[in-house]
């Protein structure tokens, strides 16, 4: 360790400089080591000597030999120099130049443990850059941090012309590392802003931070530039990776909501665009409200950042996944073959990290309620799972389960009214039927819907469902006369009192 003093007169021990450092910063000079081990070899010079001044060399100096004509040594000149270094203690012999280094030469010196090292670069630009170095301050960190960015920007355009871009963070980082000297890596942190020097980002959507395990002046001036290039890296790797199957939420979108004469539309594009549709498919639909505010739109970066999350998270497993934006829900399918056990469960298991993800990026005011499909094969299935989980989504927001994951029922009455609440033209056509009650405003017809449906069931028992409302009987008899003037029905007549009721249990669908 090398002591050096602060303006208060107090020694500090700096970290030891070896020629294996030396030769690593000089690499673009052609510096190469061409027989003995540099590394853990102190330094703590540089010199230029002539070849019958090297038994006065400084001990522990790295000596850069020259010859009166300039012209290339000779092997027998090449064996003088290594002996005469090892006998004054050099830490390292430079030859500048470039010519093959005899057999006899390199066991020599990797005999007395002197590396040898050859340079295509000119002897005084070689000292000054070794000295700097050697010496360490300010001028030596901004060659270092120059050096390492220069290196680094050289292993991103590497990794780029490679067909995947699959190991450029680590490429990177390891780059950065060798070159600053110092361990540098990426901290996973999602909460670090893009506008900060060291923070890593994919667009916006913030990764981590570049983090250099000592405090290094180099690494202070090159972490920035390291962060940058890592972030484009990453940019470009995610792109590569991920942008078939992004190329694909929109038309996923498109064919859960398209109307029902279109699906096989649809579903022509989705498979040329590789969804895979003869699959079964379970769809989660996750939507997040805020607590206080339900009305208040998600922050922008949740988003991108949750997708960024989800795609990384699936996509070394062995379940086919897609995802898709709705405004600020997100829409998650599974896709396996038909009668995979425990589809929805690994369905959930995907979610259940999606959530936690999204609640550290958005902050506990926000909510986050997971609807959860059934299984369902082929594109009609798609539309069913998705129609089953965006509901079990809206029924439990609608009930004040926040932030909670609900299930479609597998079996049942719910999963037949599905059936006409997917469907925008059945769903319209029973709307229509009590479309009258919306002029009473949302609490009355919520009301006015939940008393006709409570007397349709009970077969037009006044005294059961005013049991069930917790009404008198004439109470009840009181709003079924104004329901029934409102809606100018006749729930004598069996047919209406059918599609009456049916039109009350799709209203309710969606709440408590």
């Amino acid at each position: 360790m090398f002591p050096w003093t602060t303006q208060s007169g107090q020694n500090v021990l700096m970290a030891q400089v070896t020629v294996a450092d030396v030769i690593l910063q000089a690499e673009h000079l052609g510096a190469r080591c061409v027989a003995g081990a540099p590394a853990g070899v102190p330094v703590t010079g540089v010199e230029i000597l002539a070849l019958d001044e090297l038994n006065d060399a400084t001990e522990h100096s790295i000596a850069i030999v020259t010859t009166s004509d300039g012209a290339v040594p000779r092997p027998y000149q090449v064996d003088i120099a290594i002996r005469r270094a090892i006998a004054a203690g050099c830490a390292g012999l430079v030859f500048v130049g470039a010519f093959p280094v005899a057999e006899t030469s390199r066991a020599l010196a990797d005999r007395g443990g002197l590396p040898v090292i050859m340079s295509e670069g000119i002897a005084s630009d070689l000292a000054v850059l070794m000295d700097r170095t050697i010496r360490g301050g300010a001028e030596e960190a901004m060659s270092r941090a120059e050096f390492a960015i220069q290196r680094v920007i050289s292993a991103s355009a590497a990794e780029a012309e490679q067909a995947s871009g699959v190991g450029v963070r680590e490429a990177i980082l390891e780059v950065a590392s060798t070159t600053l000297g110092v361990p540098v890596t990426l901290v996973e942190d999602a909460s670090a802003s893009w506008l900060e020097p060291d923070a890593v980002c994919i667009g916006e959507i913030p990764i981590g931070r570049v983090h250099a395990e000592r405090d290094d002046p180099a690494a202070a001036i090159a972490l920035p530039v390291i962060a940058s290039v890592l972030s484009r890296a990453l940019q470009r790797e995610l792109h590569g990776r991920f942008g078939s199957v992004r190329s694909r939420a929109e038309l996923i979108i498109e064919l859960i909501f398209a109307e029902s004469s279109r699906i096989d539309g649809f579903a022509m594009d989705a498979v040329r665009a590789g969804l895979p549709l003869q699959l079964s498919h379970a769809v989660a639909w996750l939507t997040p409200k805020h607590a206080s505010d339900p009305d208040r739109r998600a922050p922008t970066v949740l988003a991108p950042s949750v997708e960024l999350f989800a795609l990384q998270l699936v996509d070394q497993r062995e379940e086919q996944w897609h995802l898709a934006m709705r405004r600020d829900e997100i829409v998650v399918i599974s896709s396996e073959e038909l009668g995979a056990p425990d589809h929805q469960r690994r369905l959930r298991d995907v979610m259940e990290r999606i959530v936690a993800h999204a609640s550290t990026i958005a902050g506990p005011e926000w909510t986050f309620t997971v609807g959860l499909g059934t299984p369902q094969s082929g594109a009609a299935g798609l539309r069913q799972s998705a129609t089953e989980a965006r509901v079990a989504a809206e029924a439990a927001i609608a009930g004040g389960r926040f932030g909670t994951m609900e299930a479609t029922d597998v079996t049942g009455l719910r999963r037949v009214l599905l059936d006409f609440y997917a469907s925008p033209l059945s769903r319209t056509l029973l709307d229509d039927i009590l479309s009258p009650l919306d002029a009473l405003g949302p609490e009355r017809a919520t009301i006015s819907v939940r008393t006709l449906l409570s007397y349709l069931s009970h077969r037009n028992s006044l005294a059961r469902a005013g049991a069930e409302l917790n009404l008198h009987p004439n109470a009840v008899n009181y709003r079924i006369r104004r329901i029934e003037q409102s809606l100018e029905l006749d729930l004598a007549d069996p047919d209406v009192r059918f599609a009456a009721e049916l039109a009350c249990r799709v209203r309710l669908i969606g709440m408590p």
